[in-house]
């Protein structure tokens, strides 16, 4: 059996990657922090035209009808890259939720697939119990939870307090609405359904971004130690250097397994589904943390500046290290799988 990615896929992650090397560039995150979105329509509209936010949108509504397995390499690379555009919450997560709506929504799920696929919608996701919402500026449709309930509403019929983050990539809101039944298309045993696997994606996602992240720290850090020179040696040539940055090779390593393994879970709905996503969760987690950590060693003093790259990286990964269930949530979910417990659902963990 064969359980290496296909062809196709590892092609296209390559062409997303040449993409994002060109184009999400530090230089451009930095220009983007000067913007009171921190967004920008024209990197959005370079997304859409890679056909990504239509990858998962069912093919009966214009887009590609792909899968987790089939994202995760793409959300590494956008970890990598440090994108700030909304692709994950509106492709991998969004989009999935809107898909599983049942027929008695269908005019509105497919109106709103069709708009994603075609550029022109945009989503935020905020879970039951989500204090805040990421990009719902921007978001043409917010997808809220509500209880067991799923609402959809436009951006005009909420209002939107923004809260800071300690990544200024990040934007955050806190979303304040009224439910009701014009807005709902999921309650009872269908929300929690729904929630459940809308959270479950969303984690995966993050854990991919966590280690593109981790390998984007190592390589700034060999870069940076071989540029420093002490005694007339590149820093980079001293075994303690060498130990860091390998310490992290060794962890990203690890990590894949458990994430390819877990979005493999996610794409096929596998009962396990939600304990492997936790250990990728936590895996790809502490890969990243170390690299931030081992990074800002080998850079030094120079590391904790703002002048330098790192920070732009090392801030997303401590973020997105809370987001969609903390360390404690996920190590809790493994250890009920393995005693014999219930595991727990974690929709509204996501911050």
């Amino acid at each position: 059996m064969n359980f290496n990615f296909t062809d196709d896929q590892l092609q296209f992650q390559a062409s997303v990657r040449s993409f994002f090397t060109n184009e999400v560039t530090p230089e451009r995150i930095r220009e983007l922090w000067q913007l009171s979105s921190g967004r920008c329509d024209t990197l959005w509209g370079e997304l859409v035209d890679l056909g990504l936010p239509a990858l998962c949108v069912p093919e009966g509504q214009g887009g590609l009808g792909l899968n987790a397995l089939d994202f995760v390499l793409i959300a590494q690379e956008a970890g990598y890259a440090g994108l700030t555009e909304p692709l994950l919450d509106t492709a991998l997560v969004g989009v999935p939720l809107l898909a599983a709506l049942d027929d008695a929504h269908a005019a509105l799920r497919d109106e709103w697939l069709s708009a994603v696929a075609e550029g022109r919608a945009r989503l935020a996701i905020g879970a039951p119990d989500a204090a805040l919402v990421a990009d719902a500026h921007v978001a043409d449709l917010l997808l809220l939870g509500h209880g067991d309930e799923v609402h959809a509403l436009r951006r005009d019929a909420v209002q939107l307090t923004r809260n800071e983050s300690v990544d200024p990539s990040r934007q955050l809101f806190r979303v304040d609405w009224t439910p009701s039944a014009a807005t709902c298309v999921a309650s009872g045993a269908q929300g929690r359904a729904l929630w459940a696997a809308t959270f479950e994606r969303a984690a995966l996602g993050t854990a991919a971004q966590l280690l593109g992240l981790a390998k984007r720290m190592v390589d700034l850090a060999v870069d940076y130690t071989f540029e420093r020179k002490q005694f007339g040696k590149p820093v980079g040539s001293f075994q303690a250097v060498k130990h860091l940055m390998a310490n992290v090779a060794v962890q990203i390593e690890f990590a894949k397994g458990p994430l390819y393994h877990a979005a493999y879970a996610v794409a096929h709905d596998l009962p396990q589904a939600p304990v492997l996503v936790s250990h990728a969760k936590l895996a790809c987690a502490e890969a990243a943390l170390l690299a931030a950590k081992n990074a800002i060693q080998a850079h030094g003093a120079m590391g904790y500046t703002w002048e330098v790259d790192l920070h732009l990286f090392m801030k997303r990964a401590w973020a997105l290290d809370k987001a969609w269930g903390d360390r404690g949530l996920h190590k809790t979910r493994i250890r009920e799988a393995l005693f014999g417990g219930v595991i727990t659902p974690g929709a509204g963990q996501t911050f």
